[in-house]
């Protein structure tokens, strides 16, 4: 038992709690508040007929529930744990605060309360990349290693078996940032552009909120940033900031084909499993990360074993001599841009999905460079094919665009296209909310579909 986690649920009993947002993240915290004598109420905006079994079983275990439309209204609480993706601006959290309940979150409290080494990571890009990549090499390192925080399950439960010597590597969204007031040992940031402007009024917010990763680190703490990105290339930390970069001399940089740190060869660019110069870039950012931690044959070990992370670059069939990729984590054009890159031949794209409000003409370029023929479906179908349409490299002869309507349609329309030696390529350039709860389960539903041909 690990005396600040006891001490900060001791603190609770008895106490009105409101938990907003049902999902993943939240459900194990709901168990911890009624093991600890809370009076719980959970509020979820699902209909109570189309809650899953394990809301209800939330209920049997005494968590009184308020869902629907209207499942912010009439809520009193003294604490309320919102959920990462409700911005904390919001007006009914703003009236909860001002009645006097105290506003945080499952992440908040998990920094408050481990008891071992945090290692944080943001960024737009790679971050689920980059934080598995610094698992593995600590494990590798033969650490013991707690993989969470917007990727796999949540920490919080787990507090009360972790050691003071274990390490908690933790991918970080700007929603979970926005209001965090402590920030990680170390921080890492991959990258940041336009994301996420459909919950952020604005990208300054979307900056701001990232910044908290570093923010409250003391003179101790290490920041790594990515130098061939403008914005986090003038960010400094409070303590140690170090940076990587393929084009310029940093800490860790790759030149040649190899890849350095502070001026000693750590690993050839080659020995990386998984393709792409963005994850030359994730492999910088680890490497930086894990100095001093574990020995550098670790991030060897690593580098000509690790495949990759599902729905990132991933190989799913060979079907008649065509094969078939699931980057269903590309969720934003930058990330597509990067994939893209990867194929020496023209790719048939798949793309298309849910509307973050973030501009599509910076993937159109490269679109066209790299596609020959581009199904769209979705929300951002219209807005992906105008970008494309309206820009100068675009060609109607070399690059023909379908509106699919849905993926499904997209994938058997791609299917019926494809001719050997073709790449189907599925990486959105968008979110997956207007036909999926993630792009986890967007990408399994690729693979399903594919495997089904």
């Amino acid at each position: 038992m690990q005396a600040a986690f006891e001490t900060y649920f001791e603190a609770l009993r008895g106490k009105k709690i409101a938990v907003l947002g049902l999902g993943v993240s939240n459900r194990p915290l709901v168990r911890l508040l009624l093991e600890y004598g809370c009076e719980v109420l959970g509020c979820d905006r699902t209909p109570r007929e189309k809650l899953d079994q394990e809301v209800l079983d939330l209920e049997q275990a005494g968590c009184k529930l308020h869902v629907g439309d209207d499942y912010l209204e009439g809520v009193e609480a003294e604490v309320v744990f919102r959920t990462p993706g409700m911005h904390p601006g919001n007006p009914a959290i703003q009236a909860l605060r001002d009645r006097g309940a105290r506003i945080t979150s499952e992440m908040e409290v998990f920094f408050e309360v481990c008891p071992c080494h945090l290692i944080g990571i943001t960024g737009s890009d790679g971050k689920t990349t980059t934080t598995t990549l610094i698992s593995e090499i600590l494990k590798a390192g033969g650490k013991t290693v707690w993989l969470g925080g917007n990727i796999g399950a949540p920490l919080l439960p787990h507090c009360r078996e972790m050691k003071a010597e274990d390490y908690a590597v933790v991918e970080l969204s700007s929603f979970q940032l926005m209001d965090m007031q402590r920030s990680p040992e170390i921080a890492v940031v991959t990258n940041l552009a336009p994301n996420h402007l459909d919950v952020h009024k604005d990208m300054a917010e979307y900056v701001d909120a990232k910044k908290n990763i570093f923010r409250f680190q003391d003179a101790n703490g290490k920041l790594i940033l990515n130098a061939d990105n403008d914005i986090t290339a003038a960010f400094r930390g409070n303590g140690i900031t170090e940076f990587f970069s393929r084009q310029n001399q940093a800490h860790v940089c790759e030149r040649d084909g190899k890849i350095y740190r502070n001026g000693e060869l750590i690993l050839e660019s080659r020995d990386i499993l998984i393709p792409g110069t963005h994850n030359v870039e994730n492999y910088m950012a680890a490497i930086a990360a894990v100095e001093g931690l574990v020995e550098d044959k670790a991030i060897v070990q690593v580098a000509k074993n690790f495949g990759g992370v599902e729905g990132r670059m991933e190989f799913v069939r060979t079907k008649n001599g065509v094969k078939f990729y699931n980057d269903s984590m590309a969720s934003s054009p930058s990330r597509t841009i990067c994939g893209l890159k990867c194929y020496r031949e023209k790719v048939l794209l798949i793309a298309g999905g849910y509307d973050k409000h973030i501009p599509y003409e910076p993937v159109a370029p490269e679109i066209c460079a790299h596609v020959k023929k581009l199904y769209l479906n979705g929300a951002t179908a219209g807005l992906i094919r105008e970008a494309v349409e309206n820009c100068p490299d675009y060609d109607p002869k070399e690059l023909e665009i379908k509106d699919c309507g849905v993926l499904e349609n997209a994938i058997r329309a791609a299917d019926a296209d494809a001719v050997p030696g073709d790449v189907v390529l599925l990486s959105p350039a968008s979110a997956s909310f207007d036909q999926f709860k993630n792009f986890v389960e967007r990408g399994r539903f690729f693979k399903k579909i594919v495997k089904e041909l």
